[in-house]
Formats: C-alpha cells, sequence, structure tokens
C-alpha cells in the first residue's frame, strides 16, 4: 500500500510538474503576439478535430451492433454533425484554415443535403473587419486614406473573403471600381498555419471524405498561398488575363487600376452581375447551360491554349449576366503556369482515356511520371480508375449531377475503397493537383446546375483544334482570328 502511495504521490508530482511546465510555456508563448496567434488558432483547431475524432469513435461503436441501415444513419448524422461544426468554428478564422474549408466544400457534393448545406457557408461572406481596419490598410500601402484616393467609399464591405474584403468606390474620373483589401495581420495567420503542416492534414482529415487522402491537397495549399498575400502578383495575373480575353464575346475579366493597387490593396473596375447563389436560384435551364458551356471554355482555353489557368474554381470568383450570356472572372490569386513538358506529358494520357485504350492509357501513365515503372497494376485496373472523371466525354451527351460528382470523388479518393491499391501506387506531381482542383471544381459546379452537353465535342476543340461544335465555339473562333488579324492580342 505505501508502494501503491508513493507511487500516486509520484505520478500526482509528475503531472503537476508537466502542468505548470505547459503553462509556463503557454504564458511565454501568449506574451508574444506571433505565437499568440499561432497557439490560439491550434488550439481552436484541435478542439474541432477533438470532437470530430470522438464522436466518430461514438459512431464506430453504435455501428458495431447496428443493422446496414441503422449504420449508415450514423454515418450520415455523423457527417451533417462535422459539417455543421466546421462551418461554425472556421467561418470566423480567416487565412489558409477558412481557405483549406473553402475547398474541401467543394468536395460537398460526396455529403447529405444538410451537411453540404452547411459547408456552403464556407463559400459565402465571412464576417468583416472594422472600417477603421480597412481604412489602416489604405493608408498604410497607398500613403492617403480612403477619401483622399477616391472620391467616395463605401466602408461597409460589399464582400468579405479567406484573406480580404472588398469596398465599392469611385474613382477621381468617376469610374465605378471595386477595392479589394487584406485583413490587417492575416499574413501572420496564414504562414503560421502553413509552417505547420500536420496541423493542416489533422483539420482536413478532420471532415473530409472517408478514408480521403489528404497530403496532396494540403501540399499544394502550403505551396501556393503564400501568393496570395502579396496583391501585386494577382495584378500582374489579372491584367495578363484581362489583356488575353479583351473583347472577347462571353468571357470578361475586369481591368485592374495600378495606381490604386499594392501588396495588400487591388484595385479593380467594378463589376455588376449576379452571384453564384442567386444565377442558380433564378436562371433558366437554357441560362445554365450558357453559363456552363462558358466556364468550361474558360477553363480549357486558358489550359490548352495560353498554358496558364486561374486554379482557384471558388463559385464566389464568377458573376453571371444571364441576359448577354457573359460571365465575369474575378479573384486571380491562385494561378498556375505550365512549365515546358508539363501539358505535353498529359496530353497523351487524355488522348489514351477518351479513346478508350487500357494499354495506351498505362504507358502513357508510366511515361509521364504518374506512375513507377514496377507499379503491377493491370492496364484494365487502371485504366478504370483513371476513366472515372472523364465517362461525361466518352458518351455522345451526359447530364452532370451532385450524385455523380460526389460518388465519382469518393470512388477515386477513398484509400480503403475500390481503387485503394491504384490511389496507393498513383503518385500525382503538385502542378496536375491544381489541375484536378479544377477539374473537380468545375464538375461540381456543373452537377449542381444539373447540365446536359456533348462534354467530348467541346474538350476536342481544344485537345485537337476541331470544329466548333456550338454557336459558342463558333463565336470564340471569330474573336481568336480577328484578334490574331489585327495584332491586339
Amino acid at each position: 500500500m505505501a508502494i501503491r502511495s508513493t507511487r500516486r504521490r509520484a505520478v500526482g508530482l509528475g503531472v503537476a510538474a508537466g502542468a505548470a511546465a505547459a503553462g509556463a510555456g503557454v504564458a511565454v508563448a501568449l506574451r508574444d503576439p506571433s505565437r499568440r496567434v499561432h497557439l490560439e488558432r491550434q488550439v481552436r483547431v484541435w478542439r474541432l478535430t477533438t470532437r470530430r475524432a470522438l464522436h466518430y469513435t461514438q459512431v464506430k461503436i453504435k455501428g458495431r451492433r447496428a443493422t446496414e441501415e441503422e449504420r449508415a444513419r450514423l454515418e450520415e448524422q455523423f457527417a451533417i454533425r462535422s459539417a455543421e461544426d466546421v462551418a461554425k468554428v472556421l467561418g470566423g478564422m480567416k487565412g489558409a484554415i477558412m481557405k483549406a474549408g473553402q475547398m474541401l466544400s467543394f468536395i460537398a457534393d460526396g455529403l447529405p443535403p444538410e451537411a453540404k448545406a452547411a459547408l456552403a457557408t464556407l463559400q459565402a461572406d465571412v464576417p468583416p473587419m472594422a472600417p477603421r481596419l480597412a481604412e489602416g490598410v489604405i493608408r498604410d500601402e497607398l500613403g492617403a486614406d480612403p477619401h483622399e484616393l477616391f472620391l467616395d467609399f463605401e466602408l461597409v464591405p460589399v464582400a468579405a473573403a479567406s484573406i480580404g474584403q472588398v469596398h465599392r468606390a469611385v474613382m477621381p474620373d468617376g469610374r465605378l471600381v471595386a477595392v479589394k483589401v487584406q485583413y490587417p495581420g492575416v499574413d501572420k495567420a496564414i504562414r503560421s498555419d502553413l509552417d505547420n503542416a500536420e496541423f493542416l492534414y489533422g483539420l482536413f482529415a478532420s471532415f473530409a471524405l472517408k478514408n480521403m487522402d489528404v497530403k496532396p491537397m494540403v501540399d499544394e495549399l502550403r505551396a501556393r498561398m503564400g501568393d496570395e498575400l502579396d496583391y501585386r502578383l494577382e495584378a500582374v495575373c489579372q491584367k495578363e488575363f484581362a489583356d488575353r480575353y479583351r473583347d472577347h464575346p462571353f468571357i470578361h475579366v475586369p481591368d485592374v487600376i495600378p495606381e490604386r493597387s499594392s501588396r495588400r490593396v487591388i484595385t479593380s473596375d467594378w463589376v455588376d452581375g449576379m452571384n453564384w447563389k442567386d444565377f442558380l436560384e433564378v436562371a433558366t435551364p437554357e441560362q445554365k447551360h450558357t453559363a456552363a458551356e462558358v466556364l468550361f471554355r474558360f477553363a480549357e482555353g486558358s489550359i490548352w491554349h495560353h498554358r496558364v489557368f486561374n486554379g482557384d474554381p471558388h463559385p464566389g470568383n464568377y458573376r453571371f449576366h444571364p441576359e448577354s450570356g457573359k460571365v465575369t472572372f474575378l479573384d486571380f490569386g491562385l494561378v498556375k503556369r505550365w512549365a515546358p513538358g508539363e501539358l505535353e506529358g498529359l496530353s497523351p494520357i487524355l488522348d489514351n482515356i477518351l479513346a478508350q485504350d487500357p494499354e495506351g492509357t498505362l504507358k502513357a501513365v508510366v511515361a509521364s511520371g504518374f506512375l513507377p515503372a514496377d507499379h503491377g497494376l493491370a492496364a484494365e485496373r487502371l485504366y478504370e480508375y483513371c476513366t472515372l472523371p472523364y465517362l461525361p466525354f466518352q458518351v455522345e451527351e451526359f447530364t452532370y449531377s451532385s450524385e455523380f460528382v460526389g460518388q465519382t470523388l469518393q470512388r477515386m479518393l477513398d484509400l480503403q475503397g475500390t481503387y485503394s491499391d491504384v490511389i496507393r501506387k498513383l503518385n500525382m506531381p503538385p502542378s496536375y493537383v491544381i489541375l484536378d482542383r479544377v477539374v473537380w471544381g468545375m464538375s461540381a459546379l456543373f452537377g449542381r446546375m444539373a447540365v446536359t452537353h456533348r462534354w467530348g465535342e467541346l474538350l476536342d476543340e481544344y485537345l485537337h483544334q476541331a470544329s466548333p461544335s456550338t454557336e459558342l465555339g463558333r463565336a470564340e473562333v471569330e474573336w481568336r482570328r480577328r484578334t490574331l488579324a489585327t495584332g491586339t492580342r
């Protein structure tokens, strides 16, 4: 008994000493502003992931004795509770954490309707910063108060997102403009998040699809999001896209106002138009069909004709003009430029998939470095997996649905699922992870619009310069011919 008592006292002293040391460490961290930001954000996400893990454990325990129907109901409830919890916690956490939530909200098509609705809030506006803070950023960046730089400046933002918020203003010459102002301190929060890879892995895994391999998506976020902090880089990219698509019949990119732009402020021409939510509610099937084709042509034309594309297919980055059929594209903070050889390595893979050639697909995948030579996979097996997202392009006509997108994503990302052997062998380079994000982002939007199209014919125009198959395609070819003839592009 004495020995046990001594052991208990020793353990108690050890716990007390550990708690004291931890407390001292926290106290030191709280005195350092940057470490305090890091700690506060980690604690909030740690609490979130812990709650989700405990809930999941409860679901698994209850599911052992449940019927298939009861187990499905438990898992659905878990998905809904997780999505609601995630949206509540991340909705006010600007920076990399909120960006992570937005990225994963794209794959919400694999979740129940209630869970999708909760995660959809991450694609909407987030709480804005106080007007005086926005004024302070503009003053620091542009050297004067907003009322000195603009004839009018609306202090209440019209939109707020993960890194900055947008104010409407009027230039001295009368032009209406959009002024995007970065949140003060968001750079520190983002760098803190990005410096801790394991932290982000845990965050993604806490509410991703079942058994999803989150590492490539997190690594992409870490590699690319730092660039989004410098609005000067975004201004350069946006100007390039505006020039590239100037006078285009259905694609519009607003011009940047360089004299009112800097590292943390970017000013562009104001664009009216319908946001994604409103468009989805009121657009006719014909208008959705046109909008989907415009989104597709902007993405594929940028990828194959210009070798540079916007890697952020967030629905908040579009403004729709259903009467004219045009779409305005916003936010060029995440732009991917193909390096020599990257696009050339992708073409043979797509050609063999679309030709429904398993042996050719396998050879192309190995040649491109996506799969080691000693992979041990059968050609048919690899082809089955690779062809999943391209089924809409292998048939004459296809209707996208949220169910198709969600189920296909689940099959392609489930590390414990049907294609786990293929997933574990494939090695997708970071460059293609960004493209994958665009493909699935577009697919999710098409699914929500329930659009039917001859997708294979559209893609053939960009892969093999086939004759245009629609009125929009013919208008684009004429625009390209005209701009090349006049030397304006």
